[in-house]
């Protein structure tokens, strides 16, 4: 409605988040003679055990050999001895997490949703096609969706905790100067490589055949619940396109600015937990609704999603109509703004003569881009590009998820250098910023522990730690 895991934690608000299960006893099969007084154990049959524990919070030795699996797929490596650093890491998400519940910080389905989509599409692209991932991976696409729901809520949630312990961290122009006065040239800041980019796309037809199939499934689904032979849980479970489908398409109770109009103004509309909506479409496919209850100003509801597929002929035709338009450009018979503007279908830069916004957090909004923070389609296509030139037509995925096709005008390039303060105020600034922000975090989450309940196994005593107070 409404991407790789494992990163540097509390820097720039990207945090990685490992799903993991809370079991408050060590899983073990017995072995060797047993008496009233003691259970001998033999070590080679234990199949888990609890490492740590931080409140209520149990970590596991699975969850910590699930995260170093995964970070060697991703080939990312940890700061320091991996065997203390991540479960140290997993252990500081469950202290934000906590405190993220505590302060009430919600995910809305949307968010998720959109992740987990750019998160797949990604994969798909990689591997080459949706059935090679899915060979690759022993999963089907919905498995996977399943499998990385309650990752990209929590680690939401985590980020959003954080934004909200620094959101009020300022400074002044003095303290910038300060802060960089004394710093030898070679120990100044890298910039790297900075570009702004135009962007113009369209968004290839959907065949009223395949439109019509899609509701035609969903009123089936209505029927169905109708009179009884299914329920709607059971049904999104099987067939809703949407993160929410592990949950039977339960959104939790979520307020009605969380979710896009077309989708609130049913879904708090409705009165009769019994009843289906009417099938409503929005700019991730089509839905319908079923209430389960309201709550002052908030709404829990049901839902199944239904995306309907693009065909490769419609993309085809998107791409051609927008290669037409890049030569038009480049012809001078229009500006690549004036066809931003009034032929793009991306409300987002349309508006904005087709200039792609960058959004480092909520607080700052630039049109500058580093390489790594483009949509990865995008930077692709740029990377070989001259300041001033127009791409040729390609397919991208959004950032709702959505397959759309693009052309792009590299508008302005920088080339990495040294910070120079009356050149890149704005960078050294942000500089600042991070690092005041790193070190309230920081603090943060040692006053946290601090007052938190934490056991650590023998095994974890003689590591050393980021933060201070594991240990007591």
């Amino acid at each position: 409605m409404k991407k790789s895991f494992v990163t540097a934690l509390l820097v720039a608000f990207t945090i990685a988040w490992v799903a993991v299960s809370a079991m408050p006893v060590p899983v073990v099969t017995l072995a060797g003679p047993q008496s009233s007084d003691s259970v001998v154990v033999n070590p080679a049959s234990i199949i888990d055990e609890v490492v740590w524990v931080v409140g209520d919070e149990a970590i596991l030795k699975s969850d910590v050999e699930q995260m170093r699996l995964q970070a060697a797929q991703e080939g990312i490596r940890f700061k320091g001895n991996p065997d203390c650093s991540i479960p140290e890491q997993i252990a500081v998400q469950k202290l934000f997490l906590h405190q993220a519940v505590l302060d009430s910080i919600e995910v809305g389905e949307a968010e998720i949703s959109s992740g987990i989509d750019q998160q797949i599409e990604a994969w798909t692209q990689m591997a080459g096609s949706r059935e090679k991932l899915e060979e690759y991976k022993h999963q089907t696409v919905s498995q996977m969706r399943t499998q990385l729901h309650d990752d990209y809520r929590d680690r939401m949630m985590v980020q959003k905790m954080q934004q909200k312990l620094v959101e009020d961290i300022k400074v002044t122009p003095a303290e910038v100067r300060r802060f960089f006065k004394d710093i030898p040239e070679d120990s100044l800041p890298f910039v790297p490589t900075e570009v702004e980019v135009q962007i113009i796309t369209q968004t290839p037809r959907v065949d009223q055949t395949e439109i019509n199939r899609v509701k035609e499934q969903l009123r089936e689904f209505t029927e169905r619940i109708n009179r009884g032979e299914a329920s709607f849980s059971t049904l999104a479970r099987l067939y809703s396109q949407d993160g929410s489908a592990r949950n039977g398409g339960e959104l939790g109770y979520t307020g009605r600015g969380q979710w896009v109009p077309e989708f609130a103004n049913v879904a708090f509309n409705l009165t009769d937990p019994k009843k289906v909506s009417k099938i409503v479409e929005t700019e991730f496919g089509f839905h319908i609704i079923q209430l389960i209850d309201k709550r002052g100003d908030k709404v829990n509801a049901r839902h199944i999603l239904l995306k309907p597929e693009i065909s490769d002929s419609a993309i085809a035709v998107a791409i051609t109509r927008l290669d037409s338009i890049a030569n038009d450009i480049r012809e001078d018979k229009f500006t690549f703004e004036e066809a931003a503007t009034y032929g793009s279908d991306d409300k987002d830069t349309r508006n904005n003569r087709g200039i792609m916004t960058n959004k480092p957090d909520p607080q700052t909004s630039t049109s500058k881009f580093r390489m790594q923070d483009l949509p990865q389609d995008v930077a692709r296509v740029v990377d070989t590009m001259q300041v001033n030139q127009v791409s040729r037509a390609f397919q991208m995925v959004n950032d709702k998820g959505k397959t759309v096709c693009a052309i792009v005008k590299l508008k302005s390039r920088v080339e990495g250098h040294k910070a120079r303060i009356t050149e890149d105020f704005q960078i050294m600034k942000d500089v600042v910023v991070g690092k005041m922000r790193e070190e309230k975090l920081h603090k943060w989450v040692v006053d946290k522990i601090k007052a938190t309940y934490v056991r650590i196994n023998d095994n974890y005593r003689d590591c050393e730690f980021e933060y201070q107070g594991w240990i007591r």
